[in-house]
């Protein structure tokens, strides 16, 4: 609709001015003239739309800061793991990577590995294979969804910006149309000169919102695939972490094998307590 009357309007001023013979401009457009438009625009602009571009700048500062800190926050947390994983593989103890876990603190495989450490120490006290292993692979699932609930903090906020930007530029425009065609009817001009600062003053609601909604989409979409890249590497930290603490228990043999030996001895003098007869009953009962 807006667009026939904006065909119309422009058909109606071509004919009452085609007597009129007119000069077209010749050569290059002067330089600046774009941006001059731009501001004389601004300038022009009413209430609503002023209102609506200070909300939209204000989404856009706030959807950068938030690009900028999780950007930065996500390569420190990636650098710190690789630096982790490094001196996990080279360490053979879990009590000397826990000595030194909290120099790698902004990695989420420290809150992993501290987790499952813990529950290791509540099972076994340090030694021997866990009681339940079970145990183990929950913590390490709690771990990871707490860490990733700390990563995706204020994430959902450049969602929401994205999703909104658009309708908030939109509502602008609708509003300067609704001006500009209600200032047509009061002035009684319906002609395209008349009508097209107001819609141009209303148009740059909507570019605005565009250009804040662009860089919040795509900085959301690149975020929560690095977060999926670091949920991939604390499971399969968690996996590897679970193997070593299996593996180191396997080679102790000598202190599984005297376990297994007290046991067996414990199991013999019972058995052999309940079934032998005391030598006094043995006499009395072969008279």
């Amino acid at each position: 609709m807006i667009a026939l009357s904006t065909l119309a309007l422009y058909l109606q001023d071509t004919a009452d001015s085609s007597a009129a013979p007119q000069t077209l401009p010749t050569g290059p457009p002067p330089v600046g003239q774009h941006g001059a438009a731009i501001l004389e625009i601004l300038h022009n602009s009413g209430g609503v739309a002023i209102g609506v571009l200070v909300l939209l700048a204000c989404l856009s500062v706030f959807s950068w800061s938030i690009i900028f800190a999780k950007s930065g926050a996500f390569s420190k947390a990636r650098g710190q793991s690789a630096r982790f994983i490094r001196a996990f593989r080279k360490s053979g103890r879990l009590t000397e990577i826990a000595n030194v876990a909290e120099q790698y603190r902004p990695s989420p495989l420290v809150a992993v590995f501290n987790e499952i450490n813990d529950e290791y120490q509540r099972q076994t006290g340090g030694r021997g294979l866990p009681r339940n292993p079970v145990g183990l692979e929950r913590a390490a699932a709690t771990a990871s969804s707490e860490a990733l609930t700390a990563m995706e903090e204020r994430l959902t906020w450049l969602a929401t910006i994205a999703n909104i930007a658009p309708f908030i530029g939109l509502f602008g425009t609708v509003w300067g149309i609704i001006d500009a065609f209600h200032g047509l009817g009061t002035e009684g001009g319906a002609t395209l000169r008349a009508v097209a600062p107001g819609i141009s003053e209303a148009l740059i609601t909507t570019a605005a919102g565009i250009l804040v909604a662009i860089p919040s989409v795509v900085g959301y979409n690149q975020l929560t695939a690095q977060l999926r890249d670091f949920a991939a590497r604390m499971d399969d930290f968690g996996r590897e972490l679970l193997n070593a603490i299996e593996n180191a228990a396997a080679m102790q043999p000598g202190q599984q094998a005297a376990a297994q030996s007290k046991s067996a001895l414990l199991e013999r003098e019972e058995r052999s307590s309940t079934s032998i007869i005391p030598p006094s009953d043995s006499r009395r009962r072969s008279f």
